[in-house]
């Protein structure tokens, strides 16, 4: 069966989980006050599944592929932001690895996305 909305994606599904939780970690005491790495990291997190949507409503696997690239960018972002909360003691250990393994997963997910567009792309020439 076909996708006929991005937010049927697994893969927006899971960005959008990592969004909340980053959205709720961000609120404990000392994370709230650095502003900061605050918004950085909210951004960095709704950036993951926006350009997706955006991507996917542009009706073309090139530029899907391009925003999805964005995306996984912004992935990056997420996980690098998590190292700087963890070594400002913001974020515990066990908080760190689950949402960086979330973030690796989704990453992942996009890896294997846009390797799929692009095959598709060269097999339809």
């Amino acid at each position: 069966m076909a996708i006929q909305r991005f937010e049927e994606m697994k893969v927006w599904q899971d960005a959008r989980i990592l969004t909340k939780n980053i959205y709720s970690l961000t609120q404990n005491k000392y994370f709230n006050k650095d502003f900061g790495l605050r918004d950085q990291i909210q951004r960095a997190a709704v950036s993951i599944m926006s350009n997706i949507a955006e991507g996917y409503e542009r009706d073309s696997n090139k530029e899907f592929v391009k925003f999805l690239g964005y995306s996984k960018g912004s992935v990056g972002e997420v996980r690098s932001l998590l190292y700087v909360a963890l070594d400002q003691e913001y974020i515990s250990e066990m908080e760190f690895n689950n949402l960086k393994e979330s973030a690796t997963n989704i990453s992942t997910q996009i890896a294997n996305f846009i390797k799929y567009l692009r095959k598709r792309e060269n097999t339809t020439k």
